[in-house]
């Protein structure tokens, strides 16, 4: 799903409703950063893109409720947008692969996307890279069977990780889960760019068009205002540690 991403973090995703602009379904994306990092202010603009394309509801699964709508997102908050986005709050390790297990059995549409914020939470109830390789084949499994009864398009899969420094069996984690998420984008600080605080996303479309990066930045009233990064990517993976206040 990095396109979806990349529309969202291109200054062109703003025109337009978006209504009918459907993308054939990408790789799944894994979201990279440390706390505070604009992560579920980044999938919440995902949904919204999402929602705005004529096609099934958005699945956002996180473990708790919101506490408020991220400002600044590219595509507007309609409420026909908002209603196609449904949230589901697992409390648990156990209750989210319940629920992933027993996808195949939910009436109504089709999601055509499927976010799922903090997995760091459900891997730290039973760490181990055994678990983490379960559940994420289950992620793909679960988008993989929503794509098939779906009436076309597919789903998409994204998935918020967030990041430490100096962990080696994060850093374990982190480089299996890369095998199942071929696409990926890193968010970390940046001084250079506008913004107390600021970050540079880098997006890895895993083999679906180019690489890029953007500044994204929150304003002290918590809004993020997005723009192109001039300067040339650098290897994302060098900073995977990072972290940063602010946004959660």
């Amino acid at each position: 799903m990095a396109e979806t991403l990349r529309r969202v973090l291109s200054s062109g995703s703003a025109s337009g409703t978006g209504e009918g602009n459907t993308t054939e379904v990408g790789p799944p994306l894994l979201l990279l950063g440390g706390p505070g990092s604009g992560k579920t202010a980044l999938l919440f603009a995902s949904a919204l893109e999402a929602a705005g394309e004529g096609r099934g509801p958005v699945l956002f699964l996180t473990r708790r409720p919101l506490q408020s709508l991220p400002r600044g997102t590219r595509a507007p908050l309609e409420p026909l947008r908002l209603q196609k986005i449904r949230f589901q709050y697992p409390p648990s390790t156990r209750e989210l692969l319940r629920f992933l297990c027993s996808a195949h059995e939910a009436r109504g549409p089709v999601p055509s996307l499927l976010l799922l914020d903090g997995l760091e939470e459900y891997l730290a109830e039973d760490p181990g890279t055994q678990e983490a390789a379960y559940l994420a084949a289950l992620l793909l499994d679960t988008a993989a069977h929503f794509s098939q009864v779906g009436p076309g398009g597919g789903c998409g899969l994204i998935v918020a990780l967030q990041t430490q420094e100096g962990d080696s069996e994060d850093a374990l984690q982190l480089a299996l889960l890369q095998r199942y998420f071929p696409a990926q984008c890193w968010l970390q600080p940046d001084a250079l760019g506008p913004g107390e605080h600021c970050l540079r996303a880098c997006l890895e479309p895993g083999g679906r068009g180019p690489r890029a990066e953007w500044w994204v930045a929150f304003r002290p009233d918590g809004e993020m205002t997005i723009t192109p990064c001039p300067h040339q990517p650098s290897d994302p993976s060098s900073d995977k540690g990072s972290s940063s206040g602010g946004q959660p």
